[in-house]
């Protein structure tokens, strides 16, 4: 059987971040498994880079079928979790449910991989205190804020069990290090 990665999402998630990563870890042998606040389709957005915007624009996504709810998932069932940036996280970090899943993989020292503004979710949860990560620009504040050190100058960070991406533009750098983490575990 194939190990489980767990890819928190929601509505507003990014739509590109959420099908990448599924797919490349159905590629390579893993089998994600996409959890949200309920168990239904799931209305992804598009973030995307306008020349003249002073900041990412957004458009409605795809859809996407979640798996599971936060209440129904055993966090012991999983190798690693996959945080989705987007919209989502803004609403998802009030949800203790989400929080406690996300602690539970730092607290069991498991790997979390965490991109865009899904860094969000690891503030809120007490994970980048004294770490070296990155994000979306204009999260840094809250990563900052929290005791952590923005990393702005690399598309992708590892620090010890933590791999986090700037945004869907870094996959290949975020990638390289995430599977770098699967083959080591």
């Amino acid at each position: 059987m194939s190990k489980k990665i767990l890819i928190i999402t929601g509505d507003a998630g990014e739509s590109y971040e959420t099908l990448y990563a599924m797919h490349r870890f159905q590629e390579a042998g893993f089998q994600p498994v996409i959890a949200a606040p309920t168990k239904k389709p799931l209305n992804l957005v598009i973030h995307d880079f306008e020349p003249g915007w002073d900041t990412y624009i957004e458009r409605k996504g795809y859809f996407v079928e979640a798996d599971i709810a936060f209440t129904e998932v055993d966090p012991a069932a999983y190798h690693a979790v996959m945080i989705i940036g987007g919209r989502a996280p803004e609403y998802l970090r009030n949800d203790p449910k989400v929080i406690d899943l996300v602690r539970h993989f730092s607290d069991n020292d498991k790997f979390i991989f965490a991109i865009c503004h899904g860094i969000q979710l690891l503030v809120t949860a007490g994970l980048v205190k004294d770490r070296h990560l990155t994000c979306y620009e204009h999260v840094r504040f809250e990563v900052e804020s929290c005791g952590g050190t923005f990393v702005g100058k690399e598309e992708a960070v590892r620090d010890d069990k933590i791999v986090t991406g700037q945004t869907w533009q870094s996959h290949p750098e975020f990638y390289r290090l995430v599977f770098q983490c699967l083959e080591e575990s």
